[in-house]
């Protein structure tokens, strides 16, 4: 090997040592609570490095166990640090070290977080978390494969966490930590630990088993391994060993006085500190050329081929998993004080949880027929749309039958609660009504275009507009939503589900659907907007005309300010009718015609652009339909109708799958 290559390969090797030894690795699950974040140079953030620094040095960790506090109220930090009671000191030391560096990481400016290592634990708060019980977050982990004799696994494995719970909670203040093993069917030995923070008492810790092993039947039924964690304490079982049964409780240390601090001797031992500096600070300097011609280069070759796909944000369906004691608990156990709307979906309740928080809760009906790992998969990609114009989704619950989706509570409800109600109308001036104009655009091009699925919604209207305390819209209830692949424009579909009204004709006639769809509905919902009236209850004095009909004539004799609600006396009256030219372009019985919502938003945010000459819009709705009875359940929604199709009553805004039918992109 030649000189250059072979000094190449030592400052290769030294870069992968520097690199190996700097990096943290991540930890299995963390959890960054909304409790509060400090900023930047406060100091709560002074205060907590001081605690990390202190809890990562070699001398604090000798019984598997730290809790410190730092720092004096309100900027008060306290944490914990627990190692599993079979790891090595050394390997406890390391593990410590990596998660002290590695929360700060992973939860940049909260005030309180939680991470869990293989090997370790650390959790930090501005709360006291010394001697107090906490199970929230609960995490669960599985092993895919299943074994064979459910019911005598399960009894074989309720017996040993019975007994190494007793056992773990009858441990000292040095240690609450057991392990196990029991013979069970089919031959098969269950191997188990379970274990505690050791400032617990004991009657904290056997409650905190006993709250993890009774979560194991919903998450780990028939399942030869599976694990449950919380901020205090967790236990874990697998058909292999994964414990290290010899290593021994250590013994406490004989007191004594540390030695005086004595200053560093000088002469010799400063010149070779010297000498040290010298040598060491230019291969620093050549290391981190090396390192930035390398990426220089790495980065120019990747110019060449794809780019990965980015790690997504949430990586598994149990992180966004609640526990039903929880929700039941934020809900009042399901009030009717707490009910905010009934449906074909189920029923929606407001609900907070123990941090403070607000949210919506979405109690499915039963016999979907959808199994669990579908519903989470289904969850987990609703979960990843991230729009300011689209409600956010935090979670779920699987519980027996129960199915329960957790979202943002939007305080101001949707938008027909102010649009239709000729009282609260007057909220919506001219400028809040174009914002929201806007703010729907904008979420459909998200849902259409800039999203990593394509997702075609099939029920906007105004009652799936939720209105936020800043009158924002967020679009909601994607219960009969149809996500599309990357190249995928239209569809088919033999169950006609949705608002008539707000339907497409090539959709309520013929099943077809497109992106051209929902820009469909959203021409209506423009309309009905500019109108404050619905569109099949037009009311003209005393007679009652189709809202597109209605346009159309005005648009086509030059009498459009008659559409205009009369509560809408300030505003711009060039954006009013800009905006009912682009409503009737959206509504036009031709798809090729229809703009795309891309297009829509241009033609909203710029008056250069000349509009096309609108045709005339789809009447495939009569009076003698009936419809002007039928308005879908909604997300806040007060109203539950149904229609009658092929003589079998189907509610018009079912859940036909829970949340999507899955078509990943």
């Amino acid at each position: 090997m030649s000189s250059p290559r072979l000094l190449f390969f030592f400052l290769y090797v030294l870069i992968g040592l520097v690199a190996f030894n700097t990096a943290q690795p991540e930890f299995f699950s963390h959890s960054c609570s909304n409790t509060g974040n400090y900023s930047s140079n406060s100091v709560y953030q002074s205060n907590l490095n001081s605690l990390l620094s202190s809890l990562s040095s070699n001398n604090n960790i000798t019984y598997g166990f730290y809790n410190q506090s730092f720092g004096r109220d309100p900027d008060r930090v306290y944490a914990i640090a627990l190692c599993r009671g079979d790891v090595l000191l050394d390997d406890c030391r390391r593990c410590v070290n990596d998660s002290a560096s590695r929360i700060l990481q992973d939860c940049p400016n909260q005030k309180e977080a939680i991470g869990w290592y293989d090997n370790c634990m650390i959790r930090y708060s501005n709360a006291s978390i010394f001697g107090v019980t906490r199970v929230r977050p609960m995490l669960a982990l599985l092993n895919i494969n299943n074994v064979t004799s459910i019911d005598q696994f399960n009894q074989a494995l309720r017996t040993l966490m019975d007994k190494l719970r007793s056992e773990a909670s009858s441990g000292s203040s040095l240690r609450k930590f057991a392990t196990g093993e029991a013979a069970g069917p089919d031959f098969l030995t269950i191997y188990a630990l379970a274990q505690c923070t050791p400032d617990l008492s004991s009657l904290q810790c056997n409650d905190c088993l006993d709250q993890a092993a009774r979560f194991i039947p919903g998450c780990c039924n028939g399942k030869i391994g599976g694990r449950v964690v919380t901020p205090s304490c967790n236990l874990r079982y697998e058909i292999a060993r994964f414990y290290n049964s010899t290593v021994p409780l250590p013994s406490p240390p004989p007191q004594s006085t540390p030695p005086p601090f004595s200053p560093p001797p000088k002469g010799k031992d400063s010149n070779t500190a010297r000498t040290v500096v010298i040598v060491v600070v230019p291969i620093v300097c050549v290391v981190i050329f090396i390192i930035c011609l390398c990426i220089f280069l790495r980065r120019r070759r990747i110019r060449q081929t794809p780019k990965p796909e980015p790690m997504d944000e949430i990586n598994s369906a149990d992180s966004l998993q609640f526990d039903f004691g929880t929700i039941r608990a934020a809900t009042d156990n399901f009030s009717d004080a707490n009910k905010l709307g009934q449906g074909g979906f189920g029923s929606v309740y407001k609900g907070r949880l123990s941090n403070g928080q607000d949210i919506a809760v979405k109690r499915l009906s039963s016999g979907s027929g959808q199994g669990d790992l579908e519903f989470k998969n289904e969850v987990l990609l609703v979960a990843k749309l991230q729009h300011r114009n689209l409600v956010r989704l935090q979670g779920f619950c699987l519980e027996g039958i129960e199915r329960l989706l957790i979202y943002e509570f939007v305080p101001n409800r949707s938008l027909d609660h102010f649009l239709f109600d000729p009282n609260k109308r007057s909220h919506l001036d001219w400028e809040r009504r174009y914002k929201i104009i806007g703010g729907i655009a904008r979420g459909l091009v998200y849902l259409h275009e800039d999203s990593r699925l394509r997702i075609i919604h099939r029920d906007l209207k105004a009652s799936n507009i939720l209105l936020d305390a800043e009158m924002n819209p967020k679009i909601s209830d994607f219960g009969m939503a149809r996500l599309f692949v990357l190249d995928q424009t239209q569809g088919n579909t033999s169950r006609i589900v949705g608002t008539y009204g707000y339907m497409a004709p090539e959709y309520a006639m013929h099943g077809q659907f497109s992106v051209k769809s929902d820009v469909y509905s959203f021409g209506v919902l423009l309309l009905e907007i500019l109108s404050g009236q619905r569109n099949n209850s037009f009311r003209i004095g005393e007679n009652v005309e189709d809202l597109l009909t209605y346009a159309w004539r005005n648009w086509r004799e030059g009498t459009c300010l008659n559409l205009i609600d009369p509560n809408l006396r300030d505003g711009s009256r060039n954006e009013m009718m800009r905006c009912i030219h682009i409503g009737l372009l959206c509504v036009q019985e031709n798809v090729a015609d229809r703009p795309t919502m891309a297009s829509v938003v241009l033609m909203l945010n710029s008056y250069s652009l000349t509009l096309p000459v609108p045709s005339p819009p789809a009447f495939f709705m009569s009076s003698s339909s009936g419809s002007e009875n039928l308005f879908s359940q909604s997300y806040y929604s007060e109203r539950t109708e149904s229609t009658n199709e092929k003589s079998e009553i189907i509610p018009l805004s079912t859940n036909e799958a829970s949340i999507t039918e899955l078509y990943p992109r």
